[in-house]
């Protein structure tokens, strides 16, 4: 059994895990990872990989975005996984969902300086050979990014452990406080520790989880393939209806009349959270979502109604049909008192978690600042 001291002990192999493990390394410190199973399995893989900066409300949510998208692109550029950075596509179907976006473009992007264009129609017509014709226009995000999260994470886990990180799998810990973690595959000391337990609620540090009444989402989502040979897409698709979930949009006052606009005709879309998300694959493939069912813990159980939902509003956008080549659930936290928590448990160690689904968009950046309030 290992009796190993580090200068930093992470719990958890998920991308918020690996962000304080990345950041502790590039400072030269000595770093373990303990991740429960043989590669995390949660909202990290289950993901769209969207780092949606366009999206983020201002504040400290936009911040973050910005700083984790310069970290993603050093982050690839190191451990070699794909990365699209041309931008994504938020569509309008209609003109209440054009009349919010060209609010945002006009206001509150100038105002806080995202770096987005609104396309017309006819713009939008001319990509992808006429594809999106269809649409009254579209808010290009020019600053967004988009990783394939189920190649990325093993080429980060590999970078790391080049980086001399040491990698423990299939380890599960049921102490981590007090510079002391014990484990399934030894007992450790060190400095610090950081915590990143995704929805995991129980296992460490329960009381002081239940401080911020954590919950989870449950997200039901599909792999696709477009049924049009010619149909390559090379960016994220968004709808107006993820108008009605970003920050940067939903609170503005065309939102309110959006969303009453869509519960007088599509009702069910807005009781099972539905927004229509597209994410390419690099092998061109398309991962579309999702739903969100909230709770103290996820069901198990998929709605077949739901994932019709979201094909045919996914048909609809890409004006071809599509065939289904895996479902799955995401399950990411929700609902707490801001987008994430960082809990200080004692002197050394620190418990993160999420209460969005904005891992991807902000994760590095919270790893990073993180790791530099303790150690710069």
């Amino acid at each position: 059994m290992n009796t190993q001291h580090y200068d930093v002990i992470v719990v958890g192999g998920g991308i918020l895990g690996m962000a304080h493990a990345w950041a502790a390394a590039r400072r030269k410190l000595s770093v373990a990872v303990l991740e429960r199973s043989h590669q995390a399995q949660g909202a990290t893989i289950r993901n769209f990989g969207q780092v949606l900066v366009t999206g983020q409300a201002p504040g400290i949510m936009m911040d973050l975005a910005r700083q984790s998208r310069s970290l993603w692109l050093d982050l690839a550029a190191q451990a070699g996984f794909h990365v699209r950075s041309n931008g994504s596509l938020v569509l309008a179907r209609n003109h209440l969902e054009l009349e919010l976006l060209e609010d945002f473009a006009q206001g509150r992007a100038q105002d806080e300086g995202v770096a987005c264009q609104m396309l017309s129609g006819k713009e939008l017509a001319g990509l992808f050979d006429g594809r999106l014709g269809h649409h009254h226009g579209a808010l290009q995000g020019l600053d967004d990014l988009q990783i394939y999260s189920r190649d990325a994470l093993p080429a980060i886990t590999s970078s790391l452990q080049a980086m001399g990180v040491d990698v423990y799998t299939q380890a599960h810990v049921h102490y981590a406080q007090e510079g002391q973690v014990q484990s399934s595959v030894g007992n450790f000391t060190a400095n610090s520790i950081f915590v990143c337990p995704g929805h995991d609620y129980s296992s460490l540090h329960r009381e002081l989880l239940d401080t911020v009444q954590p919950s989870v989402t449950r997200l039901q989502m599909l792999k696709v393939r477009a049924q049009d040979s010619g149909w390559a897409l090379d960016r994220p698709l968004l709808t107006g209806l993820s108008c009605l979930h970003y920050g940067a949009f939903s609170d503005l006052p065309l939102a309110d009349t959006l969303r009453e606009h869509v519960q007088q005709r599509h009702g069910v879309l807005l009781d099972q959270g539905i927004h229509l998300l597209i994410s390419p694959t690099p092998q061109g493939d398309l991962i579309i979502g999702d739903s969100h069912d909230y709770g103290q813990q996820a069901s198990p159980f998929n709605q077949e109604d739901t994932d019709q939902y979201l094909l045919d509003l996914a048909q609809t956008v890409l004006g071809c049909p599509v065939q289904v080549l895996q479902r799955w659930q995401g399950v990411y936290g929700a609902k707490g008192p801001a987008p994430f928590s960082v809990l200080q448990a004692d002197g050394s160690t620190h418990v993160t978690v999420m209460h969005t689904g904005l891992g991807m968009t902000t994760g590095l950046a919270i790893g990073e600042r993180n790791i530099a309030a303790r150690y710069d």
